[in-house]
């Protein structure tokens, strides 16, 4: 919550006072911050309620905030649950449109990238992050904290893929896929499907494709995710390699780094807690 600014935390907290006829708006705890402009289908928090609430709690805030901001479900948990310190894990998804012609229906929530990018070199570029590292050169430092102060993170996915993306943009000339369905993906380095006859552009150019980025860490820090796949999409351009990205986990410094990736492409997905199967809580 930011006074004077509105906020999903702000907004949320104030439709759960209202639904539960709290004198004052509760403290909302989420898994994780995100920047403005970033989605969040998986984020999860918690807040204390009177024992004597009884209401529908999804339900109530739905009706006050959706379709903006929406719970997906509310239950009771455990007293010492606290939804960032007890997670384990956060998963973090970025999408890129890299063909010749933007595409509306993914201007929000997509980057669109125009320049063919090379799905392989950034697969590659992203092995890397694998593992323990010191991110100051992937993350924004927190005020008045020492620059020499390593900011160290676990990463345990980092996966590039192209998705299907033909429900988007084929319209009727497309395959048709059985409702709900979004048909199979194609092997991880490969760029997906072809266009239908007549959406491939000029002779030459490669098809339209909608590459994800799936990376799994422990917790992340300030604008982590997004400057990460500013230097994987420059990997893609030609103008980086795996070589670089181990040399600035080495540096520790963010100098000659691009600027980070635009908010609207990232998404939190998902957040892990111990003894959860299945990718842990959506809320």
């Amino acid at each position: 919550m930011q006074a004077g600014v509105p906020t999903v935390a702000g907004e949320l907290a104030d439709a759960i006072a209202r639904s539960a006829r709290l004198a004052e708006p509760p403290a909302v705890v989420c898994a994780g911050r995100t920047d403005a402009g970033v989605h969040a289908v998986g984020q999860v928090a918690h807040v204390d309620l009177p024992a004597t609430y009884e209401g529908d709690l999804a339900r109530a805030v739905n009706r006050q905030l959706s379709p903006k901001i929406v719970v997906r479900s509310a239950a009771p948990v455990e007293r010492d649950f606290d939804a960032r310190r007890s997670a384990t894990s956060r998963h973090y998804r970025y999408l890129v449109w890299n063909a010749p012609v933007p595409n509306p229906l993914l201007a929000g929530m997509a980057w669109y990238v125009a320049e063919p990018l090379d799905l392989k070199t950034m697969a590659s570029a992203s092995d890397p992050l694998l593992g323990e590292h010191d991110f100051r050169a992937f993350c924004r430092r927190a005020p008045n904290r020492p620059a020499t102060e390593p900011i160290v993170r676990r990463v345990t996915r980092a996966r590039w893929r192209a998705v299907p993306a033909t429900a988007v943009w084929a319209g009727e000339a497309g395959p048709a896929q059985p409702e709900g369905q979004a048909g199979p993906a194609p092997p991880e380095g490969q760029a997906g499907p072809a266009p239908p006859a007549g959406q491939a552009g000029p002779a030459g150019q490669a098809p339209p494709a909608l590459l994800r980025f799936d990376v799994v860490a422990g917790s992340f820090c300030h604008q982590m995710v997004r400057s990460i796949v500013a230097v994987l999409v420059d990997a893609g351009r030609g103008k980086a390699t795996a070589a670089t990205v181990m040399a600035l986990l080495a540096a520790g410094d963010r100098a000659g780094s691009p600027r980070p990736a635009p908010a609207h492409g990232l998404c939190l997905v998902g957040v892990g807690y111990a003894g959860e199967e299945g990718g842990g809580r959506a809320g």
